[in-house]
């Protein structure tokens, strides 16, 4: 066999083979390392064109990854790759969630963490049912509408929506996290292992580390989160100690590894949740807060749990559409589609969206306006059911959205309501797992806004989040801050069943953007007949319920932007970072299954799973 070597000298470089020159050239190719486009100077490759699919959607990134005997798909394929050992080592499709969710607290730490909330969606195969996890946070003691106008914190009538009055990072919007205790929650009701198998590759990753993709580090940035009145213009000092290397945020390619982030995976394995809201956890948490002008006390975070809820149901075209109930906005997906269903034989007689067409501003138009009379209701009515009742039955009933048609004009945009200055933040993971039992998990995990509060618990290795935010400081709002109140959710997490048989978890990251791009991808693929990977890649907009701003993804500005500016919409082009990512997995049954003797370990579904994971972000679908 021959040997081949590169020799280098200078400006002259040489391939080997066996004692003979095979070719040369004078200059050397371009390093290998850091050829990212936004970098100095630009390398050449950013000016080519794309290349074309051989077969399908031509825009569409890539083909959907399907798989038998289970699946895992998110933002990030370490993780991916972690949730897929899990199902291959024996665990199953929550298993597998759990440990997925736990490497993107290292991988995408800016999305996603233990000091944030979760919510989950569980279809369970053997009873044939779904399962409502909502793990969110309460707030702390002394977390009153008094004490923030003490501190100089008013609501603010220029945003009638949620976070009016709120400050958005620092100590004050931290409620308690949820996280811990729903991993635990879910790996106790559903799964196979617990957390020494599935918090491991976590663990490890944060030990020895991992290097930085190119989209992640472009989100790696610190918000400020000191002082404690008129937050905020200061970083927090154990942040960058924390999260930057050298006092900075990691370059794309940099190898970043979190030894503090290790150790509390590692405490987590040796003694469950209560090692989080009992021990030595919980009291460094109290204590950051506390130095820092908080209220959260140790028993707000003893006293912590989450709760099993039933989903938000309706029907269109025939699914069934479950998604997260109040506090979560998610609901608000079902009210947009019920109004469509219901309006659009009105509004544009004889048409169907499909026969519309995403070509057509008529249809964006509609999907809009439709968006603007859910989330009328979405922001009049949502909180925690605990504190202020919901009225979901009626919101959510057909002939309540048949009564909303007559407020829209299939020819002008309307005004959601007063004139407003404010647009919704926020950043989130979602994963969807499924295994060779059937089962199938829709998960949604976050810190809120980029790096939560911009506050991390010395010693711990994770940022507390800023759900808290989400509250408003308005008096006569249901949503209104009180101790141990849930605030107003921006997460969001779905699934869809047809004739009593799972078929699709339904994912869509990005605050405010969730519900209604959950609306969008149901409308893609329910109405559109698009495959999930294209039903993720298709352009999408994202409408500002209080500035009244639609944003469209620019190829879609470009094909529709001034014929909606010229039907009365506001309209700007943005980038793809601004309409969230889609992570989802759905089933096909076998018309005709076999029911084989394998082995737990060789399981597979009489079916198929097929995924499609956004290409806006870094993820993958992976499956065996």
């Amino acid at each position: 066999m021959q040997k081949f070597k590169i020799i280098a000298a200078a400006q002259l470089w040489v391939i080997v083979s066996g004692g003979t020159c095979a070719f040369a050239q004078t200059s050397p190719p371009p390093p290998l390392n850091g050829m990212f486009c936004g970098a100095a100077p630009q390398p050449a490759f950013c000016s080519a064109v794309r290349g074309a699919r051989a077969e399908g959607w031509p825009a569409q990134s890539r083909s959907e990854v399907m798989a038998q005997h289970g699946m895992v798909v998110t933002s990030q394929p370490l993780a991916a790759q972690a949730g897929l050992q899990v199902l291959l080592r024996g665990g199953n499709a929550i298993d597998a969630a759990v440990a997925t969710a736990a490497v993107l607290n290292l991988v995408e730490p800016m999305m996603v963490g233990m000091g944030g909330d979760l919510f989950a969606v569980i279809y369970i195969a053997k009873d044939k049912k779904t399962y409502v996890l909502n793990a969110s946070g309460t707030a702390p003691s002394g977390a009153t509408a008094a004490h923030f106008n003490t501190l100089g914190y008013h609501w603010n009538p220029r945003n009638w929506g949620p976070t009016s009055g709120m400050p958005l990072n620092g100590i004050l919007p931290v409620t308690v996290p949820g996280t811990v205790w729903g991993w635990q929650a879910v790996l106790k009701r559903f799964g196979k292992l617990g957390f020494k198998e599935v918090l491991e590759p976590a663990a490890e990753y944060a030990e020895n580390g991992f290097p930085v993709s190119e989209r992640i580090a472009h989100d790696w940035q610190l918000p400020n989160a000191l002082p404690l009145q008129k937050c905020c213009t200061e970083p927090d000092p154990d942040s960058i100690k924390t999260w930057y290397v050298n006092g900075q945020p990691p370059q794309a390619g940099q190898i970043f590894k979190n030894a503090d982030l290790a150790r509390t995976f590692r405490l987590l394995q040796a003694k469950g949740a209560d090692g989080f809201y009992k021990g030595e956890i919980a009291a460094a948490i109290v204590a950051k807060s506390w130095a820092l002008g908080g209220t959260m006390t140790l028993k707000d975070l003893a006293r912590y749990k989450g709760e099993w809820v039933e989903a938000a149901h309706t029907r269109y075209h025939g699914f069934d559409i479950l998604e997260l109930p109040p506090p979560s906005q998610a609901w608000a997906a079902n009210e947009m589609l019920n109004i469509l269903q219901a309006c659009l034989p009105q509004w544009a007689p004889g048409e169907t969206l499909a026969s519309l067409g995403p070509a057509s501003p008529r249809y964006w138009h509609l999907l809009v306006e439709a968006k603007k009379l859910a989330y009328a209701d979405l922001y009049k009515y949502n909180a925690d059911p605990n504190f202020a009742p919901v009225p979901l039955a009626k919101l959510l009933a057909e002939s309540y959205a048949a009564s909303l048609c007559a407020k829209v004009s299939p020819q002008r945009a309307s005004a959601p309501g007063p004139e407003g200055s404010f647009a919704l933040p926020g950043d989130t993971i979602v994963l969807s797992t499924a295994d060779g039992d059937g089962n199938m998990v829709s998960w949604v995990n976050s810190n809120f806004t980029a790096f939560g509060s911009g506050v991390t618990v010395p010693g711990y290795g994770f940022v507390l989040h800023n759900r808290g935010a989400l509250f408003t400081l308005d008096p006569h709002s249901p949503n209104v801050i009180a101790p141990h109140k849930r605030p107003f959710n921006t997460l969001s997490a779905g699934f869809v069943m047809h004739n009593g048989e799972p078929l699709m978890t339904v994912t869509l990251l990005g605050g405010d953007m969730e519900a209604q791009g959950h609306a969008q991808l149901l409308v893609d693929i329910l109405d559109l007949g698009a495959n999930l990977q294209a039903g993720a890649d298709m352009a999408r907009f994202a409408h500002s319920q209080v500035s009244n701003v639609l944003s469209l993804e620019t190829p879609l500005y470009d094909l529709v932007g001034s014929q909606l500016a010229a039907m009365g919409h506001t309209v700007k082009s943005v980038s793809g970072e601004d309409v969230g990512g889609v992570q989802s997995i759905m089933f096909v049954a076998d018309p005709h299954p076999t029911h084989s003797d394998e082995p737990d370990a060789a399981k597979h579904v009489d079916g198929y799973y097929r995924a499609g994971s956004d290409f806006r972000k870094d993820g993958e679908a992976v499956g065996w």
